[in-house]
């Protein structure tokens, strides 16, 4: 519609020229030079102005794609972590030195920073197994790793199996809420004393800190 208009105008003031000039315009056949020229700068003005709406909506798109993978891996993640801790059992274990470790473990620092065993081990294939499992969190390398024994009592020889549950993780802060409703950063509780030291506490609270969304918490609660 815009190049019909332009080139009608151009048509228009050539007629007025060419009776200016006491003439009657050539009757044409086809374009002129001129107005091929301004077809074409038309065009490549629609052109260009296409391509910047396209990209701009081609980028849109990709940053939402991404947006909402990381939302679906944050779900994930945290679907992990309730399953396991609401799930948590007073069951202790022995390690690989035979020593033993109580049913949650929580430490600040270290190669795995939560430790527990929990009930609710799906057994699809109907394997000889107890539904207990020994799981751990910890963050390494920028990753926040989830790992299971396949055993609860450990030989020497048993391995846990690592998994990645997102990446972009700069720190795992874990808080423990004992009996007493005291807020604390490692369990087993140092302010309880006796065998109550060795239960499970109310609550854990996991705070992940993260490189694009910043500082994330969520409490779990334990079940007593």
């Amino acid at each position: 519609m815009m190049l019909q208009r332009t080139l009608q105008k151009h048509r228009q003031l050539n007629r007025q020229l060419c009776c200016q000039q006491g003439r009657q315009p050539a009757q044409q056949g086809g374009f002129t030079l001129l107005e091929l020229l301004v077809s074409l700068g038309i065009f490549a003005l629609l052109a260009a102005m296409a391509y910047s709406g396209l990209n701009s909506v081609m980028t849109a798109r990709q940053i939402t794609t991404q947006h909402a993978e990381r939302l679906g891996q944050l779900q994930m993640t945290f679907l992990w972590i309730s399953r396991d801790i609401e799930q948590a059992i007073n069951r202790s274990i022995r390690d690989e030195y035979a020593e033993v470790r109580p049913a949650m473990l929580g430490v600040e620092t270290g190669r795995y920073q939560l430790e527990l065993t929990r009930t609710g081990w799906r057994n699809p294939a109907g394997r000889s197994r107890s539904s207990l499992q020994r799981v751990a969190y910890g963050v390494r390398d920028g990753e926040l790793i989830r790992a299971y024994w396949n055993v609860l009592d450990r030989a020497q020889d048993s391995k846990p199996l690592e998994s990645v549950l997102l990446d972009g993780v700069d720190k795992l802060e874990l808080r423990f809420l004992n009996s007493s409703n005291n807020w604390q950063n490692s369990w087993p509780s140092s302010q309880l004393g006796g065998s109550a030291s060795l239960l499970p506490p109310k609550a854990v609270e996991v705070t992940l800190e993260t490189e694009a969304e910043g500082r994330i918490t969520r409490l779990f609660r334990v079940p007593s």
